[in-house]
């Protein structure tokens, strides 16, 4: 079990890892196939046009979508990968936090003078 200082330590660091908040982006990165009904021949031979989607869910089953240009992509990527970074030090730093509650409290207790 961890002290105080121990915990806090461990949250600093936690926190001086994070990535650039505004550099992120909640969603999934889709990979789809565009095809055109008639004209097109690339589509005539079955091969169509891959796009790259952002889709993003909201309450109520509501899901956005954003297409991007390939050279999005990679950025796209990273955002995506900064917000799973982020979400799971959220979640370590909370935990810490609740630590940190416990500790207090036993602290409290061991420091309180008898009546």
């Amino acid at each position: 079990m961890m002290n105080h200082k121990q915990i806090i330590q461990r949250r600093h660091r936690l926190l001086s890892r994070l990535p650039d908040a505004t550099e992120i982006l909640r969603g999934s990165l889709l990979q789809r196939t565009i095809r055109h009904r008639t004209g097109c021949p690339k589509c005539a031979r079955g091969e169509g046009h891959p796009v790259a989607v952002l889709a993003v869910g909201y309450p109520g089953a509501v899901i956005r979508q954003i297409s991007l240009p390939h050279e999005q992509v990679p950025h796209v990527r990273r955002c995506l990968a900064n917000y799973r970074k982020l979400k799971a030090a959220l979640e370590k730093i909370c935990e810490l936090n609740q630590q940190l509650i416990r500790s207090e409290r036993a602290e409290a207790k061991t420091t309180r003078r008898p009546k």
